[in-house]
């Protein structure tokens, strides 16, 4: 488990964004968390990696502190975002890990800025969404639809901290894995004084990057263009815990037989949510990190990359 965290700010379009660091390795993960979670939702992977490995994580434009920072938005916006924070760190280039949005995020990202990047994680999300006729709504239905719960909080006030952890602690998806790390990261969430706490998420962010991510044709393109050595973990169930996951096999075999970069890992007994939060989760997203680093490793000895 790692021990050492500590936030840095990297001055980016808009503002200045907040970065939480954990660990003190030399091999560099930049990490990007979903659509209203902010970089603390990643502490539990991060914790699993230990010192070893140094975890980038921002809270990204719109989110947690960086919730000043002004638009643009969008997955582009995003993906540059994330290289100018290894910019500021002096790092050539690093693993990506996005989770749900994250990940549409570091598709964009590894088609922006190619040689930035080494290989990507994506958890739960960065392949197109099997839509249906959501696709044709108007994007605050879709969002709404897609992520129920974690759209309404926006619109509420919160007495406290416990008040927030009980809103919390009743969905579906976290009712019965409720831990330290959700607390956490819930907590990190809120601004404002009692009696008068709430979500520190930008409802505006969050509509323009949902249209960036379900309805800009930049996501398909970016998908097809996809060369990076690439990990999909897959949970096997959906965002409030219903049997049907996020990403069914049928919906996700024809995507994988077109794109040979990308491989496929399936976590069993987890949701879209518990992918991260809890231990079986964590240690499963750290394991594939850790064997994409090993890999790196490797394929740059073999290429004479200076290590």
């Amino acid at each position: 488990m790692t021990s050492h965290y500590e936030t840095l700010t990297v001055p980016v379009v808009g503002g200045d964004l907040h970065v939480g660091r954990w660990g003190t390795g030399e091999p560099i993960v930049i990490a990007a968390h979903g659509i209203t979670a902010t970089h603390r939702s990643l502490r539990s992977v991060a914790e699993h990696l230990g010192d070893g490995v140094t975890v980038l994580a921002p809270d990204l434009r719109g989110r947690g502190h960086s919730n000043g920072v002004t638009g643009p938005f969008g997955m582009a916006a995003h993906a540059d975002d994330l290289v100018a924070v290894l910019d500021h760190v002096g790092a050539k280039r690093a693993l990506v890990v996005g989770h749900s949005m994250g990940a549409f995020v570091a598709v964009v990202a590894a088609r922006r800025h190619a040689e930035r990047i080494s290989g990507l994680v994506l958890v739960d999300g960065g392949l197109p969404l099997d839509l249906g006729g959501l696709a044709r709504r108007p994007v605050d239905e879709i969002l709404a639809a897609v992520i129920g719960p974690a759209l309404d909080r926006l619109h509420r006030t919160f007495r406290s901290t416990e008040d927030y952890f009980g809103y919390w602690r009743v969905h579906p998806a976290l009712a019965g894995d409720w831990n330290a790390y959700m607390e956490d990261a819930y907590a990190y969430d809120l601004e404002g004084e009692r009696p008068v706490l709430r979500s520190g998420v930008r409802e505006a962010a969050v509509l323009a990057d949902c249209e960036t991510q379900f309805l800009s044709e930049d996501m398909p393109v970016a998908v097809e263009s996809l060369r990076h050595p690439t990990v999909l973990l897959r949970a096997t169930k959906g965002m409030m815990s219903e049997e049907l996951p996020l990403y069914t096999d049928s919906w996700i075999e024809p995507w994988l037989r077109r794109l040979p970069a990308i491989s496929q890992r399936v976590v069993p007994d987890v949701n879209h949510y518990t992918i991260l939060f809890t231990d079986r989760g964590a240690q499963a997203v750290a394991d594939v990190i850790v064997d994409q680093l090993a890999r790196v490793a490797s394929d740059d000895r073999r290429d004479g990359v200076p290590q």
